[in-house]
């Protein structure tokens, strides 16, 4: 971004509202502040289990928390992990990750920006920073809160004057439209969306030898943790456990030591449930005997504050997953922290053009976008007998929070890496068919994202990230985090002109002259165009709906007349809006080429032509398009069933090469690039309708 914009030091003002501005405004006019863009009304709390008609909704209001108690304070002797208890909200994993949080003061700094108060600056308005697919976000809201019953709905401080916890989850709520839309989920959602870091899982019960050193590493390098209990039946949800754990729940990991217990070290790990309650009762926990046989100093374990020590072996026995989540990935494996590098890009799945499904659809696959990763230096690692490349790819699905209240949710997403062939070519289903997958994400998950950590010789790489199951519409933020410095490069995207540039001279065919068309020819073309012995749009339209209808094997319900306008315009050298007889052979010869394309591509026989196999005939016409064009076409030409008849095959070539014969005029030097004056730009608006063209 362009002087930081989007950057933590810089961050993008969400849905433009400006924090210093607003405050001013209200100070200036002695107002305090309320928030048009969310709401103290039931569309801001939730769409189905917090609905208006909900029973879990009735009787609340919304308060400023000068209304709630004398002496409301933003943060009291700095954010802890006691401000944060949940409330009627299933976002333990949210609350999970705001405690990891206050562990590291440098992180919070960027999540809760200084010089927020209820003292003389106060105008009922606040803002928190989000990371957002790849870039900070400055989130202002009003400090008007759910309330029941006298008592905060949701996140609520322990001592319940302190405000900050509560206001950053209201923030959270707006960006993913609702309070509900943060209903269950993973915790390194939180964590990533708080850091802009990148988040790992482990499997506990396939935990590497080294997990302790892991997560103290991790630790010591500031990285969020967090925790959980599978669960094995919609009734295990929140479930407690003999000895007081919490199945289907999110915990955070706040500390991990080493101590002197009967004459040997024992490790252990100190917990946080972000109900502020309800804690561990085996060995370690608060006022538990083990605690009396220890010869060095002894951790804080008393209070019911929902923090709690457990020996590793039984958080080992007892938890299913850590999730940790670090700015530097490799702290957690390396001795030194440094920095890894990071590329990030944004993508489209649609319906019909880009959302071709996982490996299991051979058919539509390689129409899935794809991303070259260019790896050149192996790992500083002396101490790895494994050489290669580290770098760790993760792939998170957009705004699906928001579009619950749509009825949608999380895809089924995942990845497969494959060597690359060539480096900025798009490539078809006969490289999937003969080449196998290198790596892959670990699974297909329907979780906002999915993270696998890999280790490559140097080399060049093919990321294909997909959904699951096909034709799934959808939005992905694809990034790739690296020991070394990684080229990536999106497939056809790689340079500004390259839609233009792949374009091949049989897209061009020669015209016919009068002299060269034979006599059988010129004698149809004499009963065709009549007196004036040239043809006209409308003329053409009713000439080849008669030719058309006789045939079965193809599929259409006729040539428009707007269709046979654009062919007209494509073929008229003259000016004079007809054709005349060189000029009408060469349609006619141009349309029996399309025609052999269309049949040779249809190959199931359909008489139509399915999207894939849309592709694959542009291709062959002559026309490499990058997935950008490609989905506008679908959109423009497609039925909905992903499907084009003939006459729309044709319109849809005869309209790509009018934009391409425009183009290479506007370019005579074969530069790939043009420059238009104002009045260029109105001639070539009327050519490029219904097309956006990015250069």
């Amino acid at each position: 971004h362009a002087a930081g914009f989007g950057t933590n030091a810089n961050a993008t003002k969400y849905l433009n509202q400006d924090f210093e501005a607003l405050r001013r405004q209200c100070l200036s006019g002695g107002t305090l502040f309320s928030d048009p863009s969310f709401p103290a009304a039931p569309e801001s709390l939730g769409f189905k289990e917090l609905g208006p008609s909900s029973y879990k909704t009735r009787g609340i209001v919304w308060k400023r928390p000068g209304e709630l108690c004398s002496k409301p304070e933003f943060i009291v002797g700095g954010a802890t992990r006691t401000d944060i208890c949940q409330g009627a909200l299933g976002d333990c994993w949210l609350l999970a990750a705001i405690a990891s949080l206050t562990l590291n003061e440098d992180v919070l700094a960027r999540v809760v920006p200084a010089g927020q108060s209820f003292g003389d600056s106060y105008a009922g308005i606040f803002h928190f920073q989000f990371w957002q697919f790849g870039e900070w976000v400055d989130v202002v809201i009003d400090d008007r809160l759910p309330v029941k019953d006298g008592k905060l709905v949701f996140v609520h401080s322990a001592e319940g004057n302190e405000f900050w916890s509560a206001l950053l989850e209201k923030a959270y709520a707006k960006v993913n439209g609702c309070y509900e839309a943060l209903s269950g989920g993973s915790t390194s959602e939180g964590f990533e969306d708080f850091t802009g870091g990148i988040a790992e899982s482990y499997e506990l019960s396939k935990a590497p030898s080294n997990m302790f050193q892991i997560i103290q590493k991790a630790l010591e390098a500031g990285a969020l943790l967090g925790c959980s209990i599978d669960i094995t039946s919609a009734s295990d949800s929140e479930a407690v456990t003999r000895q007081k754990l919490v199945k289907g729940h999110a915990y955070s990991l706040t500390g991990a030591t080493e101590v002197n217990y009967r004459g040997r070290k024992e490790k252990l790990v100190r917990m946080r449930n972000p109900w502020g309650q309800v804690e561990w009762t085996g060995a370690w926990s608060d006022g538990s005997s083990e605690w009396n046989n220890i010869s060095s100093e002894r951790p804080n374990a008393s209070a019911e504050d929902g923090e709690f020590w457990m020996s590793f072996s039984d958080f080992l026995s007892h938890y299913s997953r850590i999730e940790i989540c670090t700015l530097t990935p490799d702290a957690i494996t390396s001795d030194s922290v440094k920095h890894w590098a990071v590329t990030n890009h944004d993508g489209t799945w649609r319906r019909g053009s880009t959302a071709g499904g996982c490996r299991n659809n051979a058919y539509t696959f390689w129409m899935n976008p794809q991303y070259v990763i260019k790896l050149d230096e192996e790992d500083d690692d002396p101490d790895d007998n494994e050489v290669g490349c580290s770098f760790v790819v993760g792939l998170i699905q957009k705004n699906r929070r928001r579009l619950r209240k749509a009825g949608e949710d999380m895809h089924t997403i995942g990845f497969a890496i494959y060597e690359a062939s060539q480096r900025d070519v798009h490539l078809d289903k006969n490289f999937f068919l003969t080449h196998a997958q290198k790596a892959r994400s670990e699974t297909f998950v329907n979780l906002r994202e999915v993270c696998t950590r890999f280790k490559l010789p140097p080399g060049e790489y093919l990321v294909v990230p997909s959904t699951f199951e096909p034709n799934k519409d959808g939005d992905f933020c694809l990034r790739v985090f690296s020991e070394k410095q990684t080229e990536t490069l999106y497939c056809q995207k790689a340079s500004l002109n390259i839609f233009f540039l792949n374009c091949a001279s049989s897209c061009f065919q020669e015209t016919v002259s009068d002299s060269e068309v034979d006599s059988g020819f010129r004698g149809m073309f004499v009963k065709l165009a009549g007196a004036d012995m040239e043809i006209s749009a409308a003329e053409l339209t009713t000439i080849l709906n008669k030719i058309i209808a006789k045939r079965t094997d193809i599929k259409t319900d006729g040539f428009s007349l707007e269709t046979c306008r654009i062919m007209v315009n494509l073929m008229d050298d003259n000016g004079n809006g007809k054709l005349g007889l060189g000029e009408f052979a060469t349609l006619w010869k141009k349309i029996q080429r399309y025609l052999g394309i269309y049949k040779k591509n249809d190959m199931d026989n359909s008489g139509t032509m399915s999207t894939p196999e849309l592709r694959l005939a542009l291709k062959e016409a002559g026309f490499t398009l990058n997935n950008t064009i490609f989905q506008l076409l679908v959109a423009r030409y497609a039925e909905t069933d992903m499907t084009l008849d003939f006459d729309n095959f044709v319109a849809c070539l005869m309209r790509l090469e009018m934009m391409f014969r425009v183009f290479k005029k506007l370019d005579p030097h074969h530069s790939g690039f043009i420059e238009l004056d104002f009045v260029q730009v109105c001639h070539t608006i009327t050519y490029f309708e219904y097309f956006v063209i990015e250069i």
